[in-house]
């Protein structure tokens, strides 16, 4: 399969596209679910509390959102946005590698080292 630069722009740009539309409709349909589900008094905003631990963990989150809990599901949409440069990256290596361009396969192996190291021991 023959590799250019436009073909490998635009699908870059279709991947980008997608990855953004669906963390949108995966957060909307979490804050669809959050209003429907949370009832009760109004959240005091005046003192500032971090969120439960099972929103932090990627692998709660995606187990807790399967199990349709509205929070979880919003926490899974912002992942996703979150994951979509990095698959950004990784396609662009990929598609690097295809056209034989090995300086900015490994630029992009880098690239992507850092964003997943970072990722990773953000915790």
């Amino acid at each position: 399969m023959q590799v250019t630069d436009q073909k490998l722009e635009i699908a870059i740009g279709r991947m980008l596209q997608a990855g953004v539309l669906l963390a949108a409709a995966v957060v909307l349909i979490g804050g669809v679910l959050y209003l429907r589900q949370e009832t009760g008094l109004r959240p005091d905003y005046s003192h500032f509390t971090g969120v439960v631990e099972r929103l932090r963990s990627p692998a709660e989150i995606v187990t807790n959102a399967l199990h349709g809990r509205a929070r979880s599901i919003i926490q899974l949409g912002l992942l996703l946005l979150i994951a979509t440069p990095i698959a950004r990256v990784a396609l662009a290596a990929v598609g690097f590698f295809l056209e034989r361009d090995h300086l900015y396969v490994w630029v992009s192996l880098i690239v992507l080292a850092v964003l997943l190291y970072s990722l990773l021991h953000a915790f």
